[in-house]
C-alpha cells in the first residue's frame, strides 16, 4: 500500500502520519510486463510502450492495461496469452498472439476465468489462436471493437472459435470483427447477454448458440460461412436485424428454438441461388414470432418441419427461391394473422379491391412435390405423363390438397423496407 506522510506543524510541534488508501497510479512500462503488474496496485493503469511482451500473462487485480500500435503480447505456444482472474480489468489497444493448440485446455489469446467479473477488452487484433476470446463462467463482462483472426492450418474440427462464451451472464460482445477458426461467436449454457453489430466471415457457423435463454443477437453479419446463426435448445431471446449474405448451407437454422422473436432480418445474396440452400431452417420450435424478414434466391425460402406449431409468421418477404416452402405434413398451418400474410415473389394474383392483398390464398407447395420430397428417386419421372395428370387432378379437384402451409392473405407487394436489399 502506498503511504502518504503529512506532518501538521502546530503548538506542540506534533507530527501526525496518516495512512491514506492506495491513489490510482500511471505506470509507463517497457519489459517485463507479469512482474509491472504483480507490483501495480489495484486500480492502477499501465501504460505499454512500444514493443514485445512475453505472455503468458496472468492479471489478478483491477487494472487497466493500455497499449498502442506497435505493442504485441505473444504467448510461448502454450495455453493462454492472457489469463483474467480479477475483476474490472481493462484490456485495449493492442496485438494478442501464440496461444497454445489444445482445445482440451481451452487455450486462448484471452481468458476470462470464472473468478472475474466486470472485465472490458476493446480494440485489440488477436491473430492465429485457437480461441481468441473465451469468456468462461466470467459475469457482466463487455467484449468490444476486436479484430479476431483464427486458425487456418488446422483442420476444421481442430479450431478453436472466434468468440467463446460459457456460463458467462451480462457479458455483451458488441462490433467485433472474426475470420478463420471454427465459428465466429459460440456460446453454450449462458443468459442474459447481447450479440450486437457483430461480423463473422469464413468461418463454420457465424453464430452458434445453445442453451443461451433470455439474450439478444442483433445488427449482426455473418457472411460466406456454412451457416449464419444457428439458435438450439433455447428459449426466449429475440433475433433482430441481422443479415446472412452468401452463406452456403443455411441462412438461418432454429432447431429446438422456442418463444423466439426473429424480426426484420435479411438472408440473400447479390446472385440468384448463390445465397444458402435454404434461407431459414425452422426444425421442432414452437410459439415464435417471424416478422419482417427477407429470404431471397435460396434453393429452399423455408423448410419447416417436426412438429413446429404455434409460430406467427408474417409480413416476410420470399422472393426468387426456387422452393419458396418445404414442408411435409398433414395439418393444415396458415401463414397470416389479423388479415395480414407475407409476400411471394411466384404468386401471380389479382387485387380487385385494391386492399394490398391478394384475392386468392397462397399455395406455395402441392402433392407433387410432397411425393417427390418423401420419395426423391420419383424425380425421375418429374415430366412423365403420370406426374402431369396428377398436377391437373390437383388443380381441377382442390379436396385434393394433402394439407400443409397455406397463406391466406398474401401481399401483392414486398414490404417498402426490403425494397432496395440487394442493391
Amino acid at each position: 500500500m502506498r503511504v502518504a506522510k503529512l506532518c501538521f506543524a502546530a503548538t506542540f510541534s506534533l507530527c501526525v502520519f496518516n495512512i491514506l488508501p492506495s491513489l490510482a497510479a500511471d505506470i509507463v512500462v517497457s519489459k517485463n510486463l507479469q512482474l509491472a503488474i504483480d507490483n501495480a496496485e489495484a486500480g492502477d493503469r499501465l501504460i505499454l510502450a512500444k514493443g514485445v511482451y512475453k505472455g503468458s500473462i496472468v492479471i489478478d487485480k483491477a487494472l487497466e492495461i493500455i497499449g498502442q500500435q506497435g505493442v504485441s503480447i505473444v504467448g510461448n505456444g502454450l495455453g493462454n496469452v492472457i489469463r483474467v482472474t480479477g475483476s474490472n480489468v481493462r484490456l485495449k489497444n493492442f496485438t494478442v498472439t501464440g496461444s497454445g493448440l489444445l482445445l482440451e485446455t481451452q487455450d486462448s489469446g484471452v481468458f476470462l476465468d470464472k473468478m472475474s467479473s466486470h472485465v472490458s477488452v476493446e480494440n485489440l487484433t488477436l491473430l492465429d489462436n485457437l480461441i481468441g476470446i473465451y469468456a468462461w463462467g466470467s459475469t457482466d463482462s463487455l467484449i468490444k471493437n476486436n479484430v479476431i483472426k483464427g486458425r487456418q492450418d488446422m483442420h476444421l474440427n481442430e479450431r478453436g472459435n472466434g468468440i467463446q462464451v460459457w456460463n458467462a451472464p451480462g457479458t455483451i460482445i458488441d462490433g467485433n470483427n472474426i475470420e478463420f477458426g471454427r465459428d465466429g461467436i459460440f456460446v453454450t449454457s449462458s443468459k442474459k447477454n447481447i450479440y450486437r453489430n457483430n461480423s463473422a466471415v469464413n468461418v463454420r457457423f457465424g453464430y452458434h448458440l445453445m442453451y443461451a435463454n433470455n439474450s439478444r443477437i442483433e445488427n449482426n453479419i455473418s457472411r460466406n460461412n456454412t451457416i449464419g446463426y444457428a439458435v438450439m435448445f433455447t428459449k426466449k431471446i429475440d433475433v433482430i436485424n441481422n443479415q446472412s449474405i452468401d452463406d452456403k448451407d443455411r441462412g438461418v437454422l432454429f432447431n429446438y428454438a422456442n418463444k423466439i422473436k426473429i424480426i426484420g432480418n435479411k438472408v440473400f445474396a447479390k446472385k440468384q441461388l448463390q445465397a444458402a440452400k435454404k434461407c431459414i431452417f425452422i426444425y421442432n420450435s414452437n410459439g415464435n414470432v417471424i416478422k419482417n424478414n427477407y429470404f431471397a434466391n435460396c434453393e429452399i425460402g423455408v423448410h419447416f418441419t417436426a412438429g413446429s406449431e404455434k409460430n406467427i409468421i408474417q409480413n416476410n418477404a420470399f422472393v426468387n427461391n426456387r422452393t419458396q416452402v418445404k414442408y411435409v405434413g398433414t395439418k393444415w398451418i396458415d401463414w397470416s394473422a389479423d388479415g395480414r400474410g407475407n409476400y411471394w415473389s411466384d404468386n401471380s394474383a389479382f387485387d380487385l379491391d385494391g386492399n394490398g392483398i391478394a384475392d386468392n390464398i397462397y399455395r406455395p407447395n402441392d402433392l407433387t412435390d410432397q411425393v417427390l420430397w418423401r420419395y426423391p428417386a420419383a424425380k425421375l419421372l418429374i415430366n412423365s405423363p403420370a406426374v402431369q395428370v396428377l398436377r391437373w387432378a390437383q388443380s381441377e379437384f382442390p379436396a385434393l390438397h394433402p394439407g400443409g402451409v397455406v397463406d391466406s392473405a398474401p401481399l401483392m407487394k414486398m414490404p417498402e423496407e426490403m425494397l432496395n436489399i440487394n442493391n
